[in-house]
Protein backbone atom coordinates (compact mmCIF):
# COMPACT_ATOMS: atom_id res chain seq x y z
CA UNK A 1 0.00 0.00 0.00
CA UNK A 2 1.36 2.97 -1.10
CA UNK A 3 -1.45 6.01 0.17
CA UNK A 4 0.75 8.97 -1.74
CA UNK A 5 1.35 6.42 -4.76
CA UNK A 6 -3.33 5.84 -5.00
CA UNK A 7 -3.54 9.47 -4.08
CA UNK A 8 -1.73 11.49 -7.08
CA UNK A 9 -3.07 8.74 -9.47
CA UNK A 10 -6.69 10.66 -8.41
CA UNK A 11 -4.62 14.20 -8.89
CA UNK A 12 -7.04 14.91 -12.01
CA UNK A 13 -10.29 13.97 -10.71
CA UNK A 14 -9.26 16.00 -7.20
CA UNK A 15 -8.33 18.66 -9.30
CA UNK A 16 -11.67 19.22 -11.33
CA UNK A 17 -13.70 18.59 -9.05
CA UNK A 18 -11.54 21.83 -7.01
CA UNK A 19 -12.09 23.77 -9.96
CA UNK A 20 -15.76 22.58 -9.73
CA UNK A 21 -16.28 23.56 -6.38
CA UNK A 22 -14.43 26.79 -6.85
CA UNK A 23 -16.74 28.13 -10.20
CA UNK A 24 -19.63 27.68 -7.97
CA UNK A 25 -18.64 29.48 -3.83
CA UNK A 26 -21.42 29.30 -1.29
CA UNK A 27 -21.72 31.21 0.99
CA UNK A 28 -23.13 30.54 5.02
CA UNK A 29 -24.86 27.46 6.07
CA UNK A 30 -27.14 26.73 3.54
CA UNK A 31 -24.34 24.90 0.23
CA UNK A 32 -26.98 23.24 -1.97
CA UNK A 33 -24.83 23.08 -4.58
CA UNK A 34 -22.17 22.19 -3.34
CA UNK A 35 -23.34 19.63 -1.37
CA UNK A 36 -24.48 18.08 -4.40
CA UNK A 37 -21.13 18.14 -5.83
CA UNK A 38 -20.04 16.13 -2.97
CA UNK A 39 -22.52 13.83 -2.46
CA UNK A 40 -22.12 12.99 -6.47
CA UNK A 41 -18.07 12.32 -5.86
CA UNK A 42 -18.92 9.95 -2.62
CA UNK A 43 -21.31 8.27 -5.16
CA UNK A 44 -20.56 4.90 -4.80
CA UNK A 45 -18.20 5.10 -1.63
CA UNK A 46 -19.25 2.68 1.06
CA UNK A 47 -20.23 5.34 3.97
CA UNK A 48 -22.88 5.88 5.91
CA UNK A 49 -24.23 9.48 5.04
CA UNK A 50 -26.58 11.58 6.98
CA UNK A 51 -27.13 15.42 5.69
CA UNK A 52 -27.53 18.19 7.90
CA UNK A 53 -31.03 19.38 9.38
CA UNK A 54 -30.30 23.38 10.10
CA UNK A 55 -27.55 23.22 7.41
CA UNK A 56 -26.49 21.36 4.05
CA UNK A 57 -23.55 19.35 6.47
CA UNK A 58 -23.24 15.93 5.11
CA UNK A 59 -21.68 13.65 7.81
CA UNK A 60 -20.29 9.91 5.80
CA UNK A 61 -19.15 7.51 7.94
CA UNK A 62 -16.89 4.58 6.99
CA UNK A 63 -16.75 1.05 8.78
CA UNK A 64 -13.49 0.11 8.65
CA UNK A 65 -13.75 -4.45 8.05
CA UNK A 66 -10.83 -5.51 10.00
CA UNK A 67 -11.32 -7.62 13.25
CA UNK A 68 -11.25 -5.11 16.46
CA UNK A 69 -8.07 -4.48 18.43
CA UNK A 70 -6.83 -7.85 21.03
CA UNK A 71 -8.37 -5.37 23.57
CA UNK A 72 -11.64 -5.19 21.80
CA UNK A 73 -12.05 -1.53 21.55
CA UNK A 74 -12.41 0.00 18.23
CA UNK A 75 -11.84 3.59 17.51
CA UNK A 76 -13.22 6.45 15.59
CA UNK A 77 -11.63 8.95 13.92
CA UNK A 78 -13.12 12.10 12.45
CA UNK A 79 -11.51 14.13 9.53
CA UNK A 80 -12.97 17.47 9.07
CA UNK A 81 -13.11 19.53 5.38
CA UNK A 82 -15.13 22.81 5.26
CA UNK A 83 -17.03 24.00 2.44
CA UNK A 84 -18.17 27.34 2.27
CA UNK A 85 -16.76 30.29 0.61
CA UNK A 86 -16.25 34.40 2.02
CA UNK A 87 -18.63 36.82 0.20
CA UNK A 88 -15.85 38.69 -1.54
CA UNK A 89 -16.10 39.37 -5.22
CA UNK A 90 -12.94 37.65 -7.30
CA UNK A 91 -10.33 39.21 -8.81
CA UNK A 92 -7.46 36.17 -9.06
CA UNK A 93 -6.94 35.95 -12.39
CA UNK A 94 -7.43 32.58 -12.47
CA UNK A 95 -9.66 30.66 -15.64
CA UNK A 96 -11.97 29.07 -13.35
CA UNK A 97 -12.79 31.89 -10.84
CA UNK A 98 -16.14 32.44 -9.80
CA UNK A 99 -18.30 35.23 -11.32
CA UNK A 100 -21.13 35.65 -8.81
CA UNK A 101 -19.75 38.02 -6.22
CA UNK A 102 -18.51 34.93 -3.66
CA UNK A 103 -15.20 33.31 -3.36
CA UNK A 104 -13.07 30.23 -1.77
CA UNK A 105 -10.39 32.65 -0.80
CA UNK A 106 -9.69 30.61 2.15
CA UNK A 107 -9.22 27.41 -0.15
CA UNK A 108 -12.26 25.53 1.70
CA UNK A 109 -12.43 24.15 -2.27
CA UNK A 110 -9.49 22.26 -1.39
CA UNK A 111 -10.09 20.79 1.99
CA UNK A 112 -13.98 20.12 0.75
CA UNK A 113 -11.84 17.92 -2.38
CA UNK A 114 -8.77 16.39 -0.12
CA UNK A 115 -11.83 14.99 1.65
CA UNK A 116 -13.13 13.23 -0.77
CA UNK A 117 -9.86 12.32 -1.58
CA UNK A 118 -9.54 10.85 1.64
CA UNK A 119 -12.82 8.97 1.56
CA UNK A 120 -11.75 6.71 -1.50
CA UNK A 121 -8.64 6.04 -0.72
CA UNK A 122 -9.80 4.66 2.77
CA UNK A 123 -12.48 2.95 1.49
CA UNK A 124 -9.80 1.03 -0.45
CA UNK A 125 -8.55 -0.10 2.56
CA UNK A 126 -11.27 -0.37 5.00
CA UNK A 127 -10.33 -4.18 5.73
CA UNK A 128 -7.30 -2.79 7.02
CA UNK A 129 -9.21 -0.56 9.46
CA UNK A 130 -10.28 -1.80 13.05
CA UNK A 131 -12.33 1.23 13.35
CA UNK A 132 -14.57 4.02 11.77
CA UNK A 133 -14.05 7.32 10.03
CA UNK A 134 -16.18 10.46 10.26
CA UNK A 135 -15.89 12.55 7.08
CA UNK A 136 -17.28 15.79 8.14
CA UNK A 137 -18.04 18.05 5.63
CA UNK A 138 -18.86 21.41 7.19
CA UNK A 139 -20.19 24.70 6.17
CA UNK A 140 -20.32 27.96 8.05
CA UNK A 141 -16.85 28.31 8.91
CA UNK A 142 -16.61 31.86 8.03
CA UNK A 143 -18.58 32.99 11.25
CA UNK A 144 -21.76 31.30 10.77
CA UNK A 145 -20.90 28.59 13.53
CA UNK A 146 -21.20 25.82 10.94
CA UNK A 147 -19.00 23.80 13.66
CA UNK A 148 -21.46 24.13 16.76
CA UNK A 149 -24.55 23.33 14.45
CA UNK A 150 -22.98 20.40 13.46
CA UNK A 151 -21.32 18.98 16.68
CA UNK A 152 -25.66 19.97 17.93
CA UNK A 153 -26.51 17.76 15.79
CA UNK A 154 -24.19 14.76 16.50
CA UNK A 155 -21.27 14.98 14.20
CA UNK A 156 -19.04 13.46 16.78
CA UNK A 157 -21.12 10.56 17.73
CA UNK A 158 -21.55 9.77 13.91
CA UNK A 159 -20.16 6.20 14.34
CA UNK A 160 -22.15 5.19 17.44
CA UNK A 161 -19.95 6.87 19.95
CA UNK A 162 -17.68 9.27 20.66
CA UNK A 163 -14.85 10.14 18.25
CA UNK A 164 -11.25 9.13 19.57
CA UNK A 165 -9.23 11.73 17.38
CA UNK A 166 -9.75 14.46 15.03
CA UNK A 167 -7.49 16.08 12.40
CA UNK A 168 -7.91 18.51 9.58
CA UNK A 169 -5.66 20.28 7.55
CA UNK A 170 -6.16 23.95 6.71
CA UNK A 171 -4.38 25.30 3.45
CA UNK A 172 -2.61 29.00 3.38
CA UNK A 173 -2.05 30.93 -0.23
CA UNK A 174 0.64 32.67 1.51
CA UNK A 175 3.34 33.11 4.48
CA UNK A 176 4.24 29.21 4.11
CA UNK A 177 6.28 27.84 0.94
CA UNK A 178 4.08 25.57 -1.26
CA UNK A 179 4.06 22.13 0.19
CA UNK A 180 5.08 22.76 3.82
CA UNK A 181 3.21 21.43 6.75
CA UNK A 182 3.48 23.49 10.02
CA UNK A 183 1.96 22.98 12.80
CA UNK A 184 2.33 23.07 16.91
CA UNK A 185 1.42 22.01 20.44
CA UNK A 186 -0.95 23.61 22.27
CA UNK A 187 -2.13 27.01 21.45
CA UNK A 188 -2.01 26.92 17.43
CA UNK A 189 -4.97 29.38 16.30
CA UNK A 190 -6.10 31.84 18.30
CA UNK A 191 -9.56 33.01 20.01
CA UNK A 192 -11.85 34.79 17.92
CA UNK A 193 -14.48 38.44 19.38
CA UNK A 194 -17.07 40.39 17.60
CA UNK A 195 -17.13 44.01 18.59
CA UNK A 196 -19.83 45.81 17.50
CA UNK A 197 -20.56 49.57 18.44
CA UNK A 198 -23.05 51.64 17.40
CA UNK A 199 -22.72 55.47 18.51
CA UNK A 200 -26.35 58.06 18.20
CA UNK A 201 -27.32 61.55 18.56
CA UNK A 202 -29.01 64.61 17.51
CA UNK A 203 -27.46 64.83 13.70
CA UNK A 204 -28.43 68.17 11.72
CA UNK A 205 -26.53 69.83 8.66
CA UNK A 206 -22.78 69.94 7.87
CA UNK A 207 -22.42 73.41 7.79
CA UNK A 208 -23.63 73.68 11.46
CA UNK A 209 -22.07 70.94 13.68
CA UNK A 210 -22.41 73.15 16.90
CA UNK A 211 -26.06 72.25 16.85
CA UNK A 212 -25.49 68.49 16.52
CA UNK A 213 -23.79 65.69 18.30
CA UNK A 214 -21.53 64.01 15.51
CA UNK A 215 -21.43 60.50 16.06
CA UNK A 216 -18.80 60.02 13.23
CA UNK A 217 -16.28 62.50 15.03
CA UNK A 218 -16.72 59.87 18.08
CA UNK A 219 -16.20 56.94 16.48
CA UNK A 220 -13.26 58.40 14.42
CA UNK A 221 -11.71 58.97 17.73
CA UNK A 222 -13.12 55.54 19.38
CA UNK A 223 -11.37 53.10 16.67
CA UNK A 224 -7.98 55.10 16.91
CA UNK A 225 -8.28 54.91 21.44
CA UNK A 226 -8.95 51.18 20.94
CA UNK A 227 -5.66 50.95 19.23
CA UNK A 228 -3.82 52.28 22.08
CA UNK A 229 -5.70 50.76 24.80
CA UNK A 230 -5.27 47.24 23.52
CA UNK A 231 -1.45 48.13 23.34
CA UNK A 232 -1.19 50.03 26.73
CA UNK A 233 -3.60 47.04 28.87
CA UNK A 234 -1.82 43.90 27.39
CA UNK A 235 1.90 42.29 27.40
CA UNK A 236 3.36 42.68 23.98
CA UNK A 237 4.57 38.84 24.66
CA UNK A 238 0.59 37.82 25.00
CA UNK A 239 -1.00 39.68 22.42
CA UNK A 240 -4.43 40.78 21.65
CA UNK A 241 -5.43 42.01 17.59
CA UNK A 242 -8.13 44.49 17.34
CA UNK A 243 -9.03 45.05 13.18
CA UNK A 244 -11.84 47.50 12.04
CA UNK A 245 -13.34 45.65 9.57
CA UNK A 246 -17.11 47.66 8.63
CA UNK A 247 -17.69 51.04 9.14
CA UNK A 248 -21.08 53.03 8.16
CA UNK A 249 -22.15 55.70 8.40
CA UNK A 250 -23.86 58.97 6.64
CA UNK A 251 -25.62 59.44 3.49
CA UNK A 252 -24.10 62.80 1.81
CA UNK A 253 -21.30 65.10 2.53
CA UNK A 254 -22.78 67.71 3.93
CA UNK A 255 -25.17 65.66 6.32
CA UNK A 256 -24.28 65.06 9.77
CA UNK A 257 -25.87 61.38 10.64
CA UNK A 258 -27.86 60.71 13.92
CA UNK A 259 -26.13 57.02 13.80
CA UNK A 260 -22.87 55.51 13.16
CA UNK A 261 -21.31 51.97 13.59
CA UNK A 262 -18.50 49.92 12.68
CA UNK A 263 -17.48 46.32 13.44
CA UNK A 264 -13.99 44.85 14.35
CA UNK A 265 -12.82 41.65 15.36
CA UNK A 266 -10.62 40.98 18.21
CA UNK A 267 -7.64 37.96 18.38
CA UNK A 268 -6.05 36.72 21.62
CA UNK A 269 -4.36 33.52 22.64
CA UNK A 270 -5.07 33.68 26.29
CA UNK A 271 -8.10 31.91 27.56
CA UNK A 272 -8.71 34.54 30.43
CA UNK A 273 -8.29 37.75 28.25
CA UNK A 274 -12.29 38.10 27.49
CA UNK A 275 -13.16 39.31 31.36
CA UNK A 276 -10.55 42.42 30.82
CA UNK A 277 -11.09 43.15 27.04
CA UNK A 278 -15.14 43.55 27.96
CA UNK A 279 -13.88 45.65 30.80
CA UNK A 280 -11.43 47.91 28.66
CA UNK A 281 -13.41 48.16 26.17
CA UNK A 282 -16.38 49.41 27.80
CA UNK A 283 -14.69 51.74 29.59
CA UNK A 284 -12.69 53.26 26.80
CA UNK A 285 -15.99 53.71 24.88
CA UNK A 286 -18.27 54.67 27.22
CA UNK A 287 -15.70 57.59 28.47
CA UNK A 288 -15.39 58.78 24.87
CA UNK A 289 -19.50 58.81 24.50
CA UNK A 290 -19.61 60.66 28.00
CA UNK A 291 -16.81 63.19 26.52
CA UNK A 292 -18.76 63.87 22.86
CA UNK A 293 -22.34 63.47 24.41
CA UNK A 294 -23.75 60.66 22.47
CA UNK A 295 -25.67 57.71 23.14
CA UNK A 296 -23.70 53.92 22.50
CA UNK A 297 -24.12 50.44 22.15
CA UNK A 298 -21.34 47.69 22.44
CA UNK A 299 -21.77 44.10 21.70
CA UNK A 300 -18.53 42.04 22.58
CA UNK A 301 -19.04 38.55 21.72
CA UNK A 302 -17.18 35.30 21.34
CA UNK A 303 -16.91 33.63 18.40
CA UNK A 304 -14.02 31.01 17.89
CA UNK A 305 -12.37 29.80 21.43
CA UNK A 306 -8.64 29.06 20.43
CA UNK A 307 -7.57 25.98 18.43
CA UNK A 308 -5.68 23.85 21.05
CA UNK A 309 -3.82 20.91 19.51
CA UNK A 310 -2.95 17.79 21.89
CA UNK A 311 0.42 17.79 21.79
CA UNK A 312 0.62 13.48 21.52
CA UNK A 313 -1.72 14.24 18.78
CA UNK A 314 0.80 16.98 17.39
CA UNK A 315 3.92 14.38 17.42
CA UNK A 316 2.10 11.86 15.45
CA UNK A 317 0.54 13.95 12.56
CA UNK A 318 4.35 15.42 12.07
CA UNK A 319 5.39 11.58 11.88
CA UNK A 320 3.06 11.12 9.65
CA UNK A 321 4.10 14.01 7.80
CA UNK A 322 7.54 12.96 7.82
CA UNK A 323 6.69 9.34 6.43
CA UNK A 324 4.63 10.15 3.70
CA UNK A 325 6.42 13.11 2.42
CA UNK A 326 9.71 13.27 3.88
CA UNK A 327 11.55 14.74 6.98
CA UNK A 328 11.84 17.99 5.39
CA UNK A 329 8.34 18.67 4.69
CA UNK A 330 7.25 19.52 8.30
CA UNK A 331 8.04 22.42 10.26
CA UNK A 332 6.84 23.16 13.99
CA UNK A 333 5.03 26.66 13.76
CA UNK A 334 7.64 29.06 16.24
CA UNK A 335 4.24 30.47 17.86
CA UNK A 336 0.80 30.32 17.03
CA UNK A 337 -1.40 31.99 14.47
CA UNK A 338 -3.18 34.85 14.39
CA UNK A 339 -6.64 33.06 12.31
CA UNK A 340 -8.95 31.86 14.16
CA UNK A 341 -11.01 28.82 13.44
CA UNK A 342 -14.01 26.77 14.35
CA UNK A 343 -12.67 23.51 14.28
CA UNK A 344 -11.46 24.40 17.68
CA UNK A 345 -15.04 23.52 19.05
CA UNK A 346 -13.92 19.70 17.74
CA UNK A 347 -10.64 19.98 19.69
CA UNK A 348 -12.34 20.96 22.48
CA UNK A 349 -14.07 17.69 22.74
CA UNK A 350 -12.12 15.30 20.85
CA UNK A 351 -7.81 15.24 21.33
CA UNK A 352 -6.44 16.00 17.78
CA UNK A 353 -4.34 18.76 15.98
CA UNK A 354 -5.25 20.90 13.14
CA UNK A 355 -1.98 21.55 10.46
CA UNK A 356 -1.81 24.05 7.87
CA UNK A 357 -0.37 23.03 4.44
CA UNK A 358 1.57 25.74 2.02
CA UNK A 359 -0.28 26.23 -1.08
CA UNK A 360 1.45 29.50 -2.19
CA UNK A 361 1.69 28.70 -6.07
CA UNK A 362 5.08 27.57 -7.07
CA UNK A 363 5.82 30.44 -9.40
CA UNK A 364 4.72 33.24 -6.42
CA UNK A 365 6.84 34.13 -3.68
CA UNK A 366 5.13 33.12 -0.38
CA UNK A 367 5.79 36.40 1.82
CA UNK A 368 4.51 38.49 -1.08
CA UNK A 369 1.90 36.34 -2.24
CA UNK A 370 -1.62 37.76 -1.55
CA UNK A 371 -2.83 35.81 1.55
CA UNK A 372 -6.12 33.69 2.67
CA UNK A 373 -9.20 36.04 2.46
CA UNK A 374 -7.98 38.24 -0.62
CA UNK A 375 -9.97 38.87 -3.34
CA UNK A 376 -6.58 37.89 -5.66
CA UNK A 377 -5.88 34.80 -3.22
CA UNK A 378 -4.44 32.07 -5.41
CA UNK A 379 -3.97 28.29 -4.35
CA UNK A 380 -2.01 25.58 -5.94
CA UNK A 381 -4.51 22.58 -6.56
CA UNK A 382 -1.60 20.32 -7.66
CA UNK A 383 -0.89 19.84 -3.79
CA UNK A 384 -4.37 18.01 -3.35
CA UNK A 385 -3.18 14.22 -3.54
CA UNK A 386 -0.77 14.87 -1.15
CA UNK A 387 -3.56 16.39 1.94
CA UNK A 388 -6.05 13.64 0.35
CA UNK A 389 -2.56 11.45 1.24
CA UNK A 390 -1.96 12.74 4.96
CA UNK A 391 -5.62 12.71 6.41
CA UNK A 392 -5.65 9.20 4.86
CA UNK A 393 -2.53 8.36 6.96
CA UNK A 394 -3.58 9.72 10.12
CA UNK A 395 -6.69 8.00 10.04
CA UNK A 396 -4.93 4.66 8.97
CA UNK A 397 -2.16 5.36 11.43
CA UNK A 398 -5.01 5.25 14.06
CA UNK A 399 -6.74 2.62 12.88
CA UNK A 400 -4.15 0.09 11.88
CA UNK A 401 -2.20 -1.77 13.87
Amino acid sequence: MNLLDDAREMGPELRHLRREIHRDPEVGLSLPNTREKVLKALDGVPVEISTGIESTSITAVLRGTAESPSDGERSTVLLRGDMDALPIREQSGEDFAATNGAMHACGHDLHTTALVGAAHLLAAQRNRLSGDVVFMFQPGEEGWNGAETMIREGVLDAAGRRADHAYAIHVSASQSPNGLVVSRPGVVLAAAYTLEVTVSGPGGHGAMPDKTRDPITAIAEMIGALQTAVTRNFNVFDPVILTVGTLHAGTRHNIIPEVASFEATVRTFSSDSEPRLREIFTRCLKGLAMAHDVDIDIRFEPEFSATVNDSGEVEFTADVVRELLGERRYATAPHPINASEDFSLVLDAVPGAMLLFGACPPDADPDRAPGNHSPSARFDDAILPEVAALLSGFAMGRLTE
